[in-house]
């Protein structure tokens, strides 16, 4: 096999293609008839392979009888370009080579080892042409994208003076083509966000692409009459409908031991917090109804969840949303949340207790035996993977009960609706 874009084969003259070159393609695909009914057959399956190709590609036309050499041209975006394949006498095009024109060369520079890929892989001279014309067509695309002329004068202008006017400390970031324009803004708790515009070519006819960091999706209103500052404006605003929301989190995260996320971002909406003796409760917090209740999940052992579980069933009615998240979780559970700063170690043994690891592909172990005298957390898919491994273990729908790794008390584990 063989892919040389810049191999030379002696100058042919380029001229449009004409009627002449599919009528001597035709002769040349003459057969004799065949002997046998699987020799037919074989017959009309070249000749029907040779038809297509012939339809797909009418202007690469075979240069001996043998069919083992095509020259002509491969046509993508109205461009016509030049090439050549050298097919060995079994014609496997495995062991094919391509010759191209020094434009096409051009265009394919850094496309080679997908050509490579394609014509290993191709079972014919065909299909490897429909993929070629694929990897051309992008090429192309990708090299005007490359070429898109820059914006007049009157584009980087208006764009230094809409800066100037929301203000150049609110500049973050702006790259040399002025395509990428990062901005920051404070929230009313004098939290720090920042809004990243993507301008489009048509700014300012078209509206910009925005990314935030909000846990909901944030849309702009736009008008050809619109600016960056208008984009400023409506960012100030969605800051101030979620200032409560993000007052709710950073109070957890101050006053809790958040166990996951370890570094949260603005937009994450979960928390799971540490209630020590190896139990944790996970939140997930509505940001429009922040100070509702949550939905919550406790996890660790029965005996230690459970009574928590019914406490919150219990005082279900004492949720005030007028208090904050924080404080309905202590009154309706009735505890204190330990902080990190005061819970010991060894009131959360954080390890699993099976590959010895705290981080097992970003979670943390969530499954803890229920013997009081032992308690050992694991990994979700480590303590699986153990219970599957016991033949004494047993499953039914979607439980397993088996025996604790570390007491061979009976454990069991609940599966999510996938395998973990």
């Amino acid at each position: 096999m063989g892919v040389n874009p810049g191999g030379f084969f002696p100058p042919m003259p380029v001229f449009p293609p004409s009627a002449r070159w599919a009528q001597a393609g035709l002769r040349m695909c003459g057969a004799r008839p065949a002997d046998t009914p699987a020799l037919r057959l074989y017959g009309w399956r070249v000749m029907e392979t040779e038809a297509s190709l012939m339809h797909q590609c009418p202007l690469l036309l075979p240069q001996n009888r043998a069919k083992t050499v095509y020259e002509g041209f491969i046509t993508a975006q109205g461009r016509d370009f030049h090439l050549r394949i050298l097919l060995p006498e079994d014609l496997q095009l495995k062991n094919a080579r391509l010759l191209c024109s020094w434009q096409l060369r051009t265009i394919l520079n850094g496309y080679h080892q997908i050509i490579q890929q394609r014509m290993q892989h191709s079972p014919d001279l065909m299909s490897f042409m429909m993929e070629l014309k694929m990897v051309l067509e992008v090429a192309l695309k990708n090299k005007q994208e490359l070429h898109v002329p820059p914006p007049p004068p009157q584009f980087y202008s208006s764009l230094i003076e809409e800066i100037g006017t929301l203000g150049w400390d609110k500049l973050v970031y702006v790259d040399t083509c002025f395509n990428t324009i990062k901005l920051k803004a404070e929230d009313a708790s004098g939290r720090e966000h920042f809004i990243t515009l993507k301008l489009k070519a048509k700014y300012p006819a078209e509206s910009p692409d925005c990314f935030v960091d909000f846990p909901v999706s944030f849309s702009v209103s736009w008008t050809p009459q619109s600016s960056i500052i208008s984009i400023h404006s409506q960012f100030l605003a969605a800051l101030e409908s979620l200032k409560a929301f993000w007052d709710v989190m950073d109070e957890i995260d101050e006053k809790t031991w958040v166990l996951e996320p370890e570094k949260p971002t603005r937009s994450a909406t979960a928390r799971r917090i540490a209630l020590g003796n190896n139990s944790s409760i996970n939140i997930e917090v509505d940001p429009r109804h922040p100070t509702m209740l949550p939905e919550c999940c406790f996890l660790g052992a029965d005996h230690v969840v459970k009574p928590l579980g019914i406490k919150l069933s219990r005082n279900i009615h004492l949720w005030d949303p007028e208090n904050s998240l924080l404080q309905n979780l202590k009154d309706v559970l009735e505890i204190d949340f330990p902080a990190r700063a005061i819970l010991e170690k060894s009131d959360f043994s954080m390890d699993c207790g099976i590959c010895y690891a705290y981080q097992l592909d970003g979670a943390i172990p969530d499954q803890v035996c229920d013997n009081s005298q032992c308690g050992q957390p694991f990994h979700q898919i480590c303590l699986y993977e153990w219970l599957r491994g016991l033949m004494t273990s047993r499953q039914s729908f979607n439980i397993i009960f088996g025996e604790c790794p570390y007491c061979s008390k009976p454990i069991t584990l609940k599966m999510s609706g996938r395998k973990p």
